[in-house]
């Protein structure tokens, strides 16, 4: 069984979007969403599960999945995106949902709490 949000996504697929992109200015995903986003490509294939530097992918607020990513059997699970902002892994957070879909994973994003927080991409 195809699920739905395994084949309606749209995609992340900016090399700004990465980690390891250096920041050089400031994006937003306050407007982003809501819907079902897969990273692909120069973005990185899925979000970072560690807590990267501030000001990369270019933004102030690094997002990443405080958690680890779900397994097929565990089906579409909810997770604490953080965002990193000084010396702070988890300045802000937004719940999230997160679907493994065999070979990639999609995330139901809806905007973010504040700007400039952006959700990063990782290899």
């Amino acid at each position: 069984m195809l699920l739905s949000e395994c084949q309606n996504y749209q995609s992340l697929t900016s090399a700004y979007r990465n980690v390891k992109y250096t920041y050089h200015s400031i994006s937003c995903d306050r407007s982003l969403g809501p819907a079902w986003f897969r990273f692909q490509g120069a973005a990185g294939t899925r979000m970072p599960t560690s807590c990267p530097p501030s000001r990369r992918c270019n933004t102030d607020a690094t997002g990443w999945l405080n958690g680890i990513h779900p397994t097929v059997a565990d089906g579409r699970v909810t997770r604490q995106v953080c965002f990193h902002w000084f010396s702070n892994c988890c300045n802000w957070s937004r719940n999230i949902e997160v679907r493994n879909c065999g070979s990639f994973y999609v995330y139901y994003l809806n905007g973010t709490p504040a700007c400039y927080l952006r959700y990063c991409g990782a290899d």
